[in-house]
């Protein structure tokens, strides 16, 4: 028992200096940190599954969208999203089907990919000003809201920028995606989440 407990406080004191030192490095490597999880995000939507009901597919994306916020904090963490989308517009082919350019920004997901950024910055914002909320069912909550604004952000575009009746938007572009983005994803990125940050307020930014 005593082994386990020295592993454990061996852990804490990694991850504790591992996020300090994330949260201390300049704008320019925060930037590429940022850069480097829109590629990741890329490369979670490369898994997709075509739901034969929507045209909107089941992707990872979500997953590193929930992540983005608590590996980079919530103004770096959305701006990885913004990277993601913003380069992906101007033609880097991550698009969910390895797909770039602008025509496939507006189409059916547009509205998901606004809630991506606005999500990672809620998420890393709540987990780095507030200590209470890195432990495991704050981090559900919080990533289970995140997963909602997601959802609730490809539904409004679904109804206002492509006219899609409100009811039907809702059960191609929301239902689908309950047990997958606010069931396993929401799980997993909590779990993920509770295992990565800090549990004091020694990881809290000064500012």
């Amino acid at each position: 028992m005593a082994s386990v407990a020295a592993i454990l406080a061996d852990y804490g004191a990694a991850r504790q200096r591992a996020y300090c030192w994330q949260r201390e490095r300049s704008v320019a490597a925060r930037t590429g940190m940022a850069l480097a999880m829109a590629a990741v995000t890329g490369l979670m939507a490369q898994w997709r599954i075509m739901l034969p009901f929507s045209d909107v597919p089941l992707t990872g994306q979500t997953f590193a969208a929930l992540m983005a916020g608590v590996a980079l904090g919530g103004a770096f963490g959305s701006l990885s999203q913004v990277f993601y989308v913003a380069l992906g517009a101007a033609g880097v082919p991550w698009f969910s089907g390895a797909r770039a350019g602008l025509p496939v920004l507006l189409g059916p997901t547009a509205g998901y990919m606004v809630g991506f950024a606005l999500t990672a910055g809620l998420i890393g914002w709540l987990s780095e000003h507030r200590p209470a909320m890195r432990r495991f069912v704050p981090q559900l909550l919080l990533m289970a809201t995140g997963s909602a604004l997601i959802l609730v952000c490809g539904w409004v575009y679904l109804v206002l920028a492509l006219g899609r009746a409100p009811m039907a938007a809702f059960l191609t572009g929301v239902v689908p995606f309950v047990i997958g983005d606010l069931g396993v994803k929401t799980f997993a990125a909590a779990g993920l989440g509770t295992a990565l940050l800090p549990k004091d307020g020694r990881g809290q930014p000064r500012a």
